[in-house]
């Protein structure tokens, strides 16, 4: 039996098989990817940390501008360690080898990290190697955990949970490769798989795999989820390819301008606010734009190289010389499942949960830019001590194997459904609903057309199938789960959208344009009981 099994292979999984392997536990990370395809890649602009390397910087200041940006809705001791943490976490990544970008200053260590400015914050305060930081981060992460020679299992899709009396016992998956339906026993579970921003299909910054299956796989197992409405839309995404152009491009120096060829935000505040901003722009006829052509091709290329290339290659526009087109993308989801001040799930022991899947109350209505990457080192650690910790003390005893005959019954039932209706055009029309009636502006009339919609369309479900009858490497059979998956976790964002009457950060509803503390300064928790229902 596995001490501590991960489930997700991103930074936060990466950092806690770390952390738990330095504990002395055995540590098995299981991914249904590899993990340098993982979302932590994506993350461009850079990582916060009150280093105070480029102007006057605090700890205090950190805390202060996470939790004005999170309006409210935040655990403030959550956010005081992360943020404390911040120094320390950059100089643990600096010792594994992460290639921050430099200063010249005479100086040695963390003080010579480069930092960058990033919206909402009130300091050059973001640590980055050029405009790849997630992804210098993640491979420095996977380095390492090769060299400390711990397990991997890839190309495993998470099918359920295993749990006996509300305490954790293992996971099923489904071997991607080999078709087989298998049973991982553990002491203890870290749930690290990512956000559920793949909902927003076509209109989202996220690969189509990000769809929360561990935040369902949770749920069904009688875990608890939190603020699902907190939905952030980053303000500039490639027009027509929704592939992200980093704040960075705005942090040093990039502008907004509508198709008039004027400037209408000030492009560092908040995300939400720009987001916004744009939003009425489009509304009142308007195209938007990004205009870098300013900073220089030298200035381009040495601080914004993959920016550059992506606008060239997939917008064929040349930034050095051209206006970039763009519209604001479902970029970060803020909830997830709901976890204590241990990163232990609410309704099931011993399974712990971190990194975009979990609302470790950091982030509340609207993530600051920055500190999804800390988020995902820090409290990634955290987590994996923490799920040492419950390791030491676990039953050694194995569960049955009553989930895994289960799932397997469920697989091999898809394979036998006919298939009437096309899952992937019921994909498209759930990402634009999504985007169109649960998205940066939100009215309740659209909101509960949505949730109607929706709930007709898992009626459907079971006239949809696969086509591809393949017992081994089946794509088709993984892209149905997970549209599964996220047709399941649909009506948790509308239903609490619905719930909440007031605007707060990134939930912006027509009719309720304030922020209610009285009622709704709180978060929304739901869960499922033992019937399975809400």
């Amino acid at each position: 039996m596995i001490d501590v099994l991960i489930i997700g292979s991103g930074g936060a999984g990466l950092s806690a098989a770390l952390a738990a392997k330095q504990e002395g536990a055995s540590v098995l990370v299981v991914g249904k990817s590899y993990p340098t395809t993982s979302q932590t890649s994506m993350a461009q602009g850079g990582m916060n940390a009150a280093l105070g390397n480029v102007e006057e910087d605090h700890i205090a200041s950190h805390i202060a501008d996470t939790i004005k940006s999170a309006h409210g809705i935040c655990d403030e001791n959550m956010v005081r360690k992360m943020c404390a943490d911040g120094p320390e976490v950059i100089g643990w990544l600096e010792q594994l080898g992460v290639p921050f970008s430099r200063l010249d200053n005479n100086q040695t260590g963390i003080s010579t990290v480069a930092q960058r400015q990033m919206g909402g914050a009130s300091a050059k305060r973001a640590c980055y190697a050029q405009d790849y930081t997630g992804l210098k981060i993640l491979h420095t992460l996977y380095d390492t955990c090769l060299k400390e020679e711990i397990d991997f299992l890839e190309e495993h899709y998470l099918l359920n949970l295993i749990t006996e009396e509300g305490t954790i016992k293992g996971a099923t998956f489904l071997d991607i490769r080999s078709g087989e339906v298998l049973q991982i026993d553990a002491k203890s579970v870290v749930i690290a798989t990512g956000g559920f921003g793949a909902l927003y299909h076509g209109y989202t910054t996220n690969a189509y795999g990000s769809t929360g299956d561990g935040i369902a796989a949770v749920l069904r197992a009688g875990g608890a989820v939190s603020d699902m409405e907190f939905i952030q839309f980053h303000p500039t995404a490639l027009k027509h390819s929704s592939l992200l152009v980093s704040e960075a491009a705005r942090g040093e120096g990039g502008y907004l301008l509508n198709s008039d060829g004027e400037r209408f935000v000030d492009e560092i505040k908040p995300r939400d606010i720009v987001a916004r901003a744009i939003f009425e722009e489009f509304e009142a006829g308007k195209e938007v734009f990004l205009d870098v052509r300013h900073l220089g091709e030298a200035k381009l290329m040495e601080l914004l190289p993959q920016e550059v290339e992506l606008c060239r290659l997939h917008e064929q526009v040349d930034p050095v010389t051209e206006l970039i087109p763009i519209k604001p993308v479902a970029h970060y989801t803020m909830g997830g499942i709901d976890v204590d001040d241990a990163l232990e799930i609410n309704g099931i022991k011993g399974c712990f949960a971190v990194g975009e899947c979990s609302n470790a109350k950091i982030h509340g209505a609207n993530r600051l830019g920055g500190n999804s990457l800390l988020e995902i080192t820090a409290f990634g650690k955290f987590a994996g001590q923490n799920a040492y910790k419950h390791a030491m003390f676990a039953s050694t005893k194995i569960a049955e194997d009553t989930q895994r005959i289960k799932d397997k019954t469920h697989i091999e039932t898809i394979y036998s459904q006919e298939s009437s209706l096309n899952f992937y055009e019921a994909r498209e029309t759930l990402g634009k609903l999504f985007y169109e009636h649960v998205g940066i502006v939100r009215e309740n009339e659209r909101l509960n057309q949505a949730l109607e919609e929706v709930i007709t369309m898992q009626v459907s479900l079971s006239k949809m199938g696969i086509e591809d009858k393949a017992q081994t490497n089946n794509q088709n059979l993984i892209e149905f789960l997970e549209f599964s998956n996220a047709l399941l976790l649909a009506p948790t964002v509308i239903s609490s959208a619905i719930a909440r009457d007031e605007s707060r950060g990134a939930h912006f509803k027509r009719g309720f344009e304030s922020e209610d503390d009285e009622r709704f300064k709180k978060h929304i928790v739901l869960q499922w009981n033992s019937k399975g229902e809400k």
